[in-house]
């Protein structure tokens, strides 16, 4: 049964296929808006360092016109794209007061650099749909691959630039689903199988990383032997870049798969609440959990059943593997053990049993 719920937010990356024309037009708009924030930046640095004011986002953005006037070439640029430049801004002072009410370590923002800006934002108009092509206001009719329906009312707009390719980011807001199985499971992250059910599935694990390590390795020492700021070492880096890129593509692809198997079967997914920064420093183990890539299968599981009104439950990962999920006893067991066995009669693999113990733990 299928029910509609409310609205939430949900966002779509596309390729983009851009001109010539439209590619100098997308990097000048880029260059002005890295400009922009880092000259407000500066006048906010100055203006509490000699003043004792603290400039908001309200201040900067009313001289935005009067920078157009200065400076005519921020007309190449949409207004409401200057304007979401000094909100960015305003966010990063706001996250950095944060930071020093909580004590954490603060961080003040920093300057962007040559190539450390790669996006804007139309926040909420100059942008549309059109059959293949998305128009832009300044920009123009660009070439767009929709690989799959855009839902419900496009929100914003953000245009992205990444290892030389173009992407858009439409952020919209959709109406729930709620499509009900009645059904329930246990999920246990590992690093021989990826994931594991409480139903007795296997996730394999690709180990992505693993097999591209002879390839990066290989463009790792190109990277190191190349001088620093040549074009050789640029286009290196850039290659390098792009095998990292694929990677995680290849990681991402695997966690979709699986968190939609997984929202479309049950109802209730448990996980652990795993602490994974502090497992990673085990050395014998790191790169096969950086690899496996668990935190993004719970991100994507999580946001795929919020859209879905399902439920994902994190529980305290303490004993769900020593424990027998039949009976309750504590049976311990080393890394190398892979089958649980239970003095009450219970034989079962020790993560089908731990993704069991998870349910039980997430249901209680």
């Amino acid at each position: 049964m299928q029910i509609g719920g409310e609205t939430m937010k949900r966002t779509y990356k596309f390729k983009l296929e851009p001109t010539k024309q439209q590619i100098e037009q997308i990097e000048t708009t880029l260059n002005l808006c890295r400009w922009l924030y880092n000259s407000m930046l500066e006048q906010r640095k100055l203006a509490y360092k000699h003043w004792n004011i603290s400039l908001t986002f309200y201040t900067q953005k009313k001289e935005l016109p009067q920078l157009k006037k200065e400076f005519p070439e921020f007309n190449q640029v949409y207004s409401q794209v200057l304007q979401d430049v000094c909100q960015r801004l305003d966010n990063t002072f706001q996250a950095f007061f944060r930071r020093l009410k909580n004590g954490e370590k603060a961080g003040y923002p920093r300057f962007k650099g040559k190539n450390r800006y790669d996006s804007f934002t139309y926040p909420q108009s100059g942008f549309s749909l059109d059959g293949k092509y998305l128009k832009l206001s300044k920009i123009g009719k660009v070439r767009i691959k929709l690989h799959r329906q855009v839902e419900g009312k496009i929100k914003t707009c953000t245009i992205i630039r990444k290892n030389g390719k173009y992407y858009a980011c439409l952020s919209c807001e959709v109406e729930q689903k709620h499509e009900s199985t009645g059904k329930q499971v246990g999920v246990d992250l590992g690093v021989k199988h990826l994931a594991i059910t409480s139903d007795g599935e296997f996730f394999e694990h690709p180990k992505y990383l693993r097999k591209a390590e002879k390839r990066l390795k290989y463009l790792q020492r190109m990277v190191a032997r190349r001088k620093k700021g040549s074009n050789r070492r640029r286009k290196a880096v850039a290659m390098l870049a792009k095998c990292h890129e694929y990677i995680a593509n290849q990681r991402r692809d695997t966690a979709h798969k699986i968190s939609r198997y997984l929202v479309d079967h049950y109802d209730l997914i448990a996980f652990e609440d795993l602490n994974i920064k502090g497992m990673i420093k085990n050395h014998h183990l790191a790169k096969s959990i950086a690899d496996a890539g668990w935190n993004q299968l719970v991100q994507f599981t999580n946001y795929k059943a919020e859209y879905a009104g399902k439920k994902v439950v994190l529980v305290d990962p303490r004993n769900t593997t020593q424990v027998c999920s039949e009976c309750g006893q504590i049976v311990k067991k080393t890394l190398k053990d892979r089958i649980h066995k239970c003095s009450c009669g219970y034989i079962e693999d020790r993560d089908i049993n731990a993704a069991r113990n998870i349910l039980k733990k997430a249901v209680a």
